[in-house]
Formats: C-alpha cells, sequence, structure tokens
C-alpha cells in the first residue's frame, strides 16, 4: 500500500503540474504580461511535452530498472517546477512547461504496469485505481490550495510548493517503493502488432474524444463559470470538482473489476447530459457548482478504467499499449487547450457545451461499439500476468 500510494504521489505532482495554470490564469497572464488565451497555452506545453517524449522515453529508458526511472521523473519535476516558479520571462516559462510535460509523460508511461506488477492479476484494477488515486486528490486538494495560493501569495509560491512535496516524495520512493528490472529487448511487442490488437484502437478513440472534451473545460474554467459570478471563486470551483472526482475514483475501485464497461457508459452518458444542462440553463452559481460537482464525479474513474480496459485488451503489450495511452491522452490535453481557445477567441464561452456534447456522444459511440473488443461486458476475465515495464 505504501509504494501504491508513492505512485499516487508522484501522479498528483503530474496533476498538480499541469492543471495549475488553469486556476492561476489571471494571475500568470498579468505575470508575464501575456493575454489569457496565450497563459492557456503553459498548459498546451505541457501536454505538447508528454506527446512528444512518451513513446522515445518510455523506449529508450525500458531495460532501466524501474525505481530509477520513476526517480527520473521526479527529478525532472524538481528542475522545471522550479525554473517556472523563479522565471520572469512567459517564454523560459513555456519552455519550463514542456520539458516537466516530458517528465510527466514518462512517468504516465509506467505508473501503470508499476502498480498491475505489484499485485496479483485479479486485483490489478483495484491497485490501479489506488495508484490514479493521486488525480482527484490534486484536483480536490492540489489544484484549489494552489489557486488559493496563487491568489494570496503571488502563483510562483504555488509552483514553489510543488518543488518542497517533490523533494518529500523523493525519498518516500527510495524508502517504500520496490525496485523491479526493465524489460530485454528481446521480449517487447512491436508497436504495430499492439495497435493491432482488437480493442486497443476502440479504447485509445475513447480516451481521445473524452479527454478533449474535458480538458476544453478544465482549462479554461476560470472563464467558464465567470458569467455565474464565480470568477472570484474559482478555488472552491476546483474544489467542489476534484472532491467529486474522489467519490467518483472511489466508486470505480469498487466497480472496476465486474462491471468496466457499465462505468464507463454511464461516466460518459452523465458527462453528456451535464454538458447539455450546460448549454439550455442560464447561468447561475447553484447551476455551475452542480455541474462541476458532476462532471467531476464522471471523470474521476476515468484513468482507472480507461487504462484498465487498455492494459486488458493489449494483454501482453500493455507496457506499450499505456504508452500509446499518454500520447493520446495528452495530444487530448494539447487538443483541449488550443481548441478551447480557439472557440472562446471566435465564438464565446456559449459553445463550450455543444462542443463537449459533440465529443461526449463520439466516445459513447465507440465505447458502445467496443462491446466484443475494448469494452465488454461483465466481470474482467483478460486479466493479464503482472508485466515488466
Amino acid at each position: 500500500m505504501a509504494a501504491l500510494l508513492a505512485l499516487a504521489m508522484t501522479g498528483f505532482l503530474c496533476i498538480a503540474t499541469e492543471t495549475l495554470p488553469a486556476g492561476l490564469l489571471p494571475q500568470i497572464s498579468q505575470g508575464l504580461a501575456v493575454s489569457p488565451s496565450m497563459a492557456g497555452q503553459l498548459v498546451t506545453a505541457y501536454a505538447l511535452g508528454s506527446v512528444v517524449a512518451a513513446m522515445p522515453l518510455t523506449i529508450a529508458t525500458s531495460s532501466w530498472p524501474r525505481r530509477h526511472v520513476l526517480l527520473a521523473t521526479i527529478l525532472g519535476f524538481l528542475v522545471f517546477n522550479s525554473v517556472t516558479a523563479l522565471s520572469s520571462d512567459f517564454w523560459l516559462t513555456l519552455a519550463a512547461r514542456f520539458f516537466a510535460g516530458m517528465a510527466a509523460g514518462l512517468a504516465w508511461s509506467i505508473l501503470g504496469a508499476y502498480a498491475r506488477r505489484m499485485v496479483a492479476p485479479h486485483l490489478q484494477g483495484r491497485a490501479m485505481a489506488i495508484a490514479m488515486v493521486g488525480t482527484p486528490l490534486a484536483l480536490s486538494l492540489g489544484v484549489p490550495l494552489g489557486t488559493w495560493m496563487g491568489g494570496a501569495l503571488g502563483w510562483r509560491a504555488a509552483f514553489g510548493v510543488m518543488s518542497l512535496l517533490t523533494m518529500m516524495l523523493i525519498g518516500w520512493v527510495l524508502l517504500k517503493v520496490p525496485n523491479y528490472p526493465g524489460q530485454p529487448a528481446k521480449s517487447r511487442i512491436p508497436l504495430a502488432r499492439v495497435l493491432m490488437t482488437p480493442g486497443v484502437l476502440p479504447v485509445l478513440g475513447v480516451v481521445m474524444a473524452w479527454m478533449l472534451a474535458h480538458n476544453i473545460l478544465y482549462t479554461y474554467v476560470a472563464p467558464f463559470v465567470a458569467p455565474a459570478g464565480l470568477e472570484s471563486r474559482v478555488d472552491l470551483v476546483l474544489l467542489v470538482f476534484g472532491a467529486a472526482a474522489l467519490v467518483g475514483i472511489w466508486i470505480t475501485g469498487r466497480v472496476v473489476e465486474r462491471a468496466l464497461r457499465s462505468a464507463v457508459l454511464a461516466s460518459l452518458a452523465v458527462f453528456g447530459l451535464t454538458a447539455l444542462a450546460f448549454g439550455v440553463t442560464a447561468a447561475s452559481p447553484i447551476m455551475a457548482y452542480a455541474g462541476v460537482g458532476v462532471w467531476g464525479l464522471t471523470f474521476g474513474g476515468a484513468a482507472t478504467l480507461l487504462q484498465t480496459a487498455l492494459a486488458d485488451s493489449a494483454r501482453e503489450g500493455a507496457d506499450v499499449a499505456l504508452s500509446l495511452n499518454v500520447v493520446v491522452w495528452n495530444t487530448a490535453i494539447a487538443g483541449g487547450g488550443i481548441l478551447g481557445g480557439i472557440l472562446l477567441r471566435s465564438w464565446g464561452l456559449v459553445s463550450f457545451p455543444w462542443a463537449l456534447l459533440v465529443l461526449v456522444l463520439v466516445a459513447l459511440f465507440l465505447a458502445w461499439s467496443a462491446r466484443a473488443n475494448g469494452f465488454p461486458p461483465g466481470s474482467r476475465k483478460q486479466a493479464t500476468a503482472a508485466i515488466g515495464h
């Protein structure tokens, strides 16, 4: 459990580092003398770093002992969050965010497989739920606290605290996380073979559509809730989202082994209804808080559900598939920042709910269609043996 929670803390750092700018866009844009849409590209740069680095770094480090790779990613967070905290130049900050994203890409490539390796096959879904709990914790506690701290002490202080937490995590990993050997080159499954494995492409398609919808809204959550009069309460809005996401991952941990397909379909359907409600109802604080809470509930278990479905579908190619997941997931994050910025400038906030609804319907169709492979009904029947990467 201590080792799994250390992985969760790594995920916490990944998510908090990625999403802190979303809650601090006004302060960052003012501090670096750029527009809010340009400040939003700090999220995009982080995601692009993950996209560019995930596969090459995963392959380059595949033979390294697993704990060495994990520590390398954590040291990357320490260096580049520190640069972000100290930089007064937008382009230097953007570069630091890109390299921090590279560290995150490598981290996400190994966390799921690392957690699966620590337990018996029939417990892999639950182990991943524990390892992924850092995501809702970052969203429910880290980002709102960072947003509050940014308002009270300045946005640089939030990134400075991230560096302090990173130093603590290094000691935790050295003390509690077991080391495993890397994967011999001769045992790696070719990328093309993994992609052609039944179920892999449908799951990756759901990842892309679902996360693109999520990140359009999350990256620009500050301006999105402004019409409801919540521009000064973004920290509380994010707290509601994160607390609901924490409930969502708790529920996921209880159902992932026996009802993965139903959980995915239900999450997408409810998220779609929430987007529709955002589009047809007048902006109000109550509606905003309720909608954000339901959105967080549907998102909380997404990482566990999708990575479990992907690893089960890929079987012995799970390590490569999870690396592909990082690329697709972070492409969606980058796309959310870019597409959200275009929507905001061209059509305004009113366009957001309808863009979300279209993307969610695409994800729902793909998940529904992948009944035979990808998202099969019933209990998990394709649990793979613990893998080495």
